[in-house]
């Protein structure tokens, strides 16, 4: 009878503690599963598209991504930081030492100005390399993607004028203008170029200096955001007098409701005080 007893109790006291146990160990795993999802991925406010799968680089690291199948042609890469320098070198490796497009990035502010370019990868397979040459203290943010690529427009075809090999160029723009495309091609000689954002006088927010191989194969076409007044793009042929470019720079987006008395250069203030 007793050990009926014990039994009996031993059937009523047994669930009790499995409902202890089991409640922690669902709270344990809801906390978990959401860092584990967000490792390695960053999304800076004010980005461009494709941010969401961005990857951290930090300084002086590198990282690759690489592509095999042949049917992908171009990719477009976007870098950003959270408001701090951006210092950059981005290659196209192609077979065994084999570098046919190249370029070292600056940009003062990558948060208000991401860099966004257009890398052609014919011919796979290809690898994207960007390294961070900037301090530990200044990481960015990358994104390679072959999908959803942006195109020059007709009017950036169409607006074409040679270069001559150590002339430049200067494309002046009105404050209402968000952002411009720049496109640059060759009649397959190489491309040596240095694209400048200038805003206020020889004030540099954003540099480019470019190489590829073959500029007829491999043009080069980027984004570059003008926010604020007083924006003048600069195109310099870093080549010989021998390799022309044709170059294009037309505006790309437009701000209909950008104010009238905007300062010039921005938040640049030329000639310090005036009120002496």
């Amino acid at each position: 009878m007793s050990m009926l007893l014990l039994a009996s109790h031993g059937m009523h006291m047994a669930p009790a503690p499995v409902m202890r146990a089991s409640a922690p160990v669902m709270q344990l795993r809801e906390q978990i599963a959401p860092a584990v999802g967000a490792a390695g991925v960053v999304s800076p406010t004010g980005g461009p598209m494709g941010i969401d799968s961005a990857i951290l680089v930090q300084g002086g690291s590198l990282r690759t991504w690489s592509y095999r199948s042949p049917a992908v042609e171009q990719v477009q890469v976007i870098l950003s930081t959270e408001g701090r320098p951006l210092d950059a070198d981005i290659e196209l490796w192609h077979g065994p030492d084999n570098t046919p497009c190249k370029m070292r990035v600056y940009v003062e502010n990558g948060q208000l100005r991401p860099f966004s370019a257009v890398i052609e990868t014919p011919r796979g397979p290809n690898t994207v390399a960007i390294r961070n040459i900037g301090q530990i203290e200044f990481p960015l943010a990358a994104n390679v993607i072959a999908d959803s690529i942006m195109q020059p427009t007709e009017e950036c075809y169409a607006s074409s004028m040679t270069v001559q090999g150590g002339a430049l160029r200067t494309y002046p723009f009105d404050p209402t203008v968000d952002s411009v495309q720049v496109f640059l091609r060759t009649d397959g000689r190489p491309l040596n170029a240095r694209i400048e954002l200038l805003q206020g006088p020889n004030n540099n927010k954003q540099v480019i200096e470019l190489y590829t191989e073959d500029g007829c194969d491999r043009p080069f076409f980027c984004v570059l955001e003008t926010p604020g007044s007083g924006n003048v793009v600069r195109i310099v042929n870093t080549a010989p007098v021998e390799f022309p470019m044709t170059a294009s720079v037309v505006p790309y987006t437009i701000n209909d409701y950008m104010s009238s008395n905007a300062v010039l250069g921005g938040d640049v203030v030329i000639g310090g005080d005036v009120g002496f």
